[in-house]
């Protein structure tokens, strides 16, 4: 379950990035970045990273693609390529 808590990574990617719980890391993608806790957790697969869309104290708009769906009009902003980078 996705928290508000900051940034969700998998244990092992935590691991292979030696990243830890509470730990501030920058994340990166080609259109910006920001700075934001991690939360070490199972239930985000090896891979994937993910980030409370709705939390007014992380500013995940930076990330993403203002692009809007063709047919629906809504923002593009579910998915985006992002770095993990330790500060």
């Amino acid at each position: 379950m996705l928290t508000n808590n900051g940034l969700e990574i998998n244990p092992k990617d935590a691991k292979r990035l030696n990243i830890k719980e509470n730990e501030v890391v920058k994340v990166v993608s080609r259109r910006g970045n920001i700075e934001v806790k991690v939360k070490i957790t199972s239930s985000c697969p090896d891979g994937v990273v993910a980030l409370a869309m709705h939390n007014v104290d992380i500013p995940i708009n930076v990330l993403t693609n203002a692009a809007l769906d063709p047919i629906a009009k809504t923002p593009e902003t579910k998915v985006c390529a992002v770095r993990i980078k330790k500060i």
